[in-house]
């Protein structure tokens, strides 16, 4: 079954709503990200209209980059949906309807965000501490910021599962975050189809227990399209597949690498 670890549904039908019949025909069980309660409300629909599908399991979080969305003169504002945001992901948590914490953790892309690094690290606290309580998988967005990770890794070390939304970092950190004992997974998408060297050899190299995929749809289209989707999945899996075989590392072969990512997708989200 093709798995994707990254998605965003809400955004993704708004442009394309043939994507609805698209996963179906695929067969995707996928993990849908929300940063708002309309996002969250719509998954859930959308989950619950395709019961007879492959699951689609909602998740909830502040997105990093939210509080670079208001201006100095409009934290008021900004403040109050955020507190408003967390009240949110304590009773989803509460009441059993998330399947992760995510996307969440740090973006200092550029000075915009970076003005914003204080609230990103006093959100990323809050969602850390309602996942290690209700026991639910972090899902990480890390850009530009590997180094607030590591400052972490102590929390990380005690979450059920740690996920990075197309992962950012080199093969170095990797080792590091698995050496420190954190039970870490690596997602993929269509960086490994843009020639991103970094992604690629990650793809190529990590040890297969530890790989998802993803799309990260409407989000990071591969070349030549407006928007990414569903349909990208079988392409991502076989250009991984490809470069683990180049590569002579153990996994390689399509149809086992599907079933290897499918089992780790299920273990990070227990279904």
């Amino acid at each position: 079954m093709l798995t994707d670890t990254h998605c965003h549904p809400f955004d993704l039908l708004k442009i394309f709503p043939g994507a609805e019949e698209e996963r179906r025909t695929l067969g995707v069980m996928c993990a849908a990200s929300a940063s708002s309660r309309e996002e969250f409300e719509f998954n859930e629909a959308f989950a619950a209209r395709e019961q007879n599908a492959a699951k689609l399991l909602p998740c909830f979080a502040l997105h990093p980059q939210l509080p670079a969305l208001y201006s100095r003169n409009d934290s008021s504002r900004r403040d109050s949906i955020i507190a408003d945001g967390l009240a949110l992901l304590e009773n989803l948590a509460e009441q059993g309807r998330l399947a992760a914490v995510g996307e969440t953790g740090f973006d200092l892309y550029n000075e915009q965000f970076k003005a914003t690094e204080k609230i990103q690290d006093e959100i990323f606290a809050a969602h850390a501490e309602i996942a290690l309580r209700y026991d639910l998988p972090l899902i990480l967005h890390a850009r530009r910021a590997m180094h607030k990770i590591f400052a972490v890794d102590r929390v990380l070390k005690k979450c059920r599962a740690v996920v990075f939304h197309s992962w950012p970092g080199t093969a170095g950190e990797a080792q590091a975050l698995l050496r420190r004992g954190i039970n870490v997974y690596f997602s993929f998408g269509t960086t490994i189809l843009l020639n991103h060297k970094e992604a690629m050899r990650c793809c190529a190299t990590f040890p297969a227990e530890r790989l998802l995929l993803e799309t990260d749809a409407p989000y990071q289209p591969a070349q030549g399209q407006v928007y990414s989707t569903w349909n990208d999945l079988p392409r991502i899996l076989q250009a991984a597949a490809r470069l683990r075989t180049e590569a002579q590392t153990p996994g390689a072969e399509s149809n086992e690498l599907e079933k290897i990512v499918e089992a780790n997708f299920r273990a990070v989200f227990s279904v």
